[in-house]
């Protein structure tokens, strides 16, 4: 399901779904319009864009968040015209799964699109690399994510993306038992002893997000919960 007032945009979007093989249910010009469509027919995926009417602020933000809490089974990805990670975690930290933040300018990258909705469909977490490069540039005040090595760091911001371990060994240029020790590094340092993988990987992202937020905003730190534990979906 696609949501976005601007209907040029919005039907080019459905098009280039439907030619990747994504059956797309509904087109919808605001938050009102997707959340009764869900109700009716709830997709796999919903890309949502995050302003919408009336008032062109976050109605999509709000919407998207809305629809984590009435049907967890549907996945969210956010589109942003613009790189705003309080934005990105506000969604991120209602759940964590199955949700993206993905700057529109994607849009034009097919292969890019594509693979994040299906990431999100699957269960995965997306967050555009942008938002991840502005947050890592943030980064000034003292907390547990200093204690990680250069390298480790360097496998979380990639993690931050939503990547998986073979797509860390490729950007990294590193084995998979390289980079198996590595996350296991930075669950250690992080304090997630336990719990399934997917889990721990969702709290470190949000470890790091939270702390990258807080440095640029000045802001006192917050613990990281657990996320609940939730199924999968796929690409119709």
């Amino acid at each position: 399901m696609v949501a976005d007032d601007a209907v040029l945009f919005r039907e080019g979007l459905a098009r280039v779904l439907a030619d990747a093989g994504f059956e797309v249910t509904a087109q919808v010009g605001d938050a009102e319009a997707l959340l009764r469509r869900v109700r009716e027919d709830p997709p796999d995926v919903c890309v949502v864009d995050i302003r919408m009417p009336p008032t062109h602020t976050v109605e999509g933000l709000d919407a998207a968040r809305t629809l984590r809490q009435s049907h967890p089974a549907v996945g969210v990805l956010v589109l942003s015209a613009h790189v705003e990670p309080h934005f990105a975690l506000a969604l991120l930290e209602d759940g964590a799964v199955s949700a993206g933040y993905l700057l529109k300018e994607r849009v034009a990258d097919i292969a890019q699109l594509t693979d994040a909705v299906r990431r999100v469909a699957e269960g995965g977490l997306v967050i555009d690399p942008a938002v991840v490069a502005q947050l890592v540039r943030r980064r000034r005040t003292r907390d547990p994510l200093d204690d990680l090595t250069d390298r480790e760091r360097e496998v979380l911001t990639v993690m931050a993306e939503g990547r998986s371990n073979q797509a860390i060994c490729e950007r990294l240029r590193l084995s998979p038992k390289t980079v198996e020790a590595y996350v296991r590094g930075v669950f250690t340092t992080l304090g997630l002893h336990q719990g399934a993988d997917d889990n721990r990987r969702v709290l470190a992202v949000l470890a790091f997000l939270q702390s990258a937020d807080r440095a640029g905003a000045g802001t006192p730190r917050t613990s990281v919960s657990q996320p609940p534990t939730r199924g999968t979906a796929s690409p119709r």
